[in-house]
């Protein structure tokens, strides 16, 4: 026989991590911090140093374009974004999460996410790792070619948020004139 004390509300709040470099930051992540924020208490969005690639943006820059596109979400008091530098997972332990979240396009980024996942419970077996898919017209999206569309002068306002864009724009031309 279940006690009362069984179903009495959570305490502990469920807190979760998605990690990236986000180099721009896209439609489709907004995407999937739309979805996670919607299961968990609270969603934070870490923001990777990014030691192994040379990223468009600096971290600062990527930090307040993360922070500017989640503020029209619902809820926006629910997310949180933080730069980080390290294991993720180390990462967790420091934030007490219980979650981490990936936003997988398609079966190459499940093969790479899935031995990811396996390897993190590794090191901190308490954290559950959750795959979210974006919206379907968002899956071809990623940051690499965003930038590249953006560097030839193309159009990504229908892949990034109105401030990334700007900001692409400004990256794009100061590179240009050599800046």
């Amino acid at each position: 026989m279940a006690t009362s004390s069984q179903f009495s509300p959570q305490t502990v709040p469920r807190i979760a991590v998605y990690s990236g470099t986000f180099d721009p930051f896209t439609l489709g992540h907004e995407d999937v911090v739309r979805r996670a924020a919607g299961l968990f208490d609270q969603l934070i969005i870490a923001v990777a140093v990014a030691h192994h690639k040379k990223t468009l943006f600096s971290l600062a820059e990527r930090v307040r374009q993360v922070e500017q596109a989640v503020l029209g979400m619902a809820q926006p008091e629910r997310i949180k974004v933080l730069p980080f530098d390290g294991l993720i997972m180390d990462f967790c332990g420091q934030q007490q999460a219980t979650a981490v979240v990936r936003g997988v396009r398609n079966l190459t980024d499940f093969d790479y996410e899935a031995q990811m996942a396996a390897m993190n419970r590794k090191l901190r077996p308490n954290v559950e790792t959750v795959f979210l898919l974006p919206d379907a017209p968002l899956q071809c999206i990623s940051s690499t070619l965003v930038r590249e569309i953006s560097k030839l002068g193309g159009d990504v306002s229908q892949m990034v948020n109105p401030v990334v864009a700007t900001a692409l724009k400004v990256a794009h031309s100061a590179a240009l004139k050599g800046g």
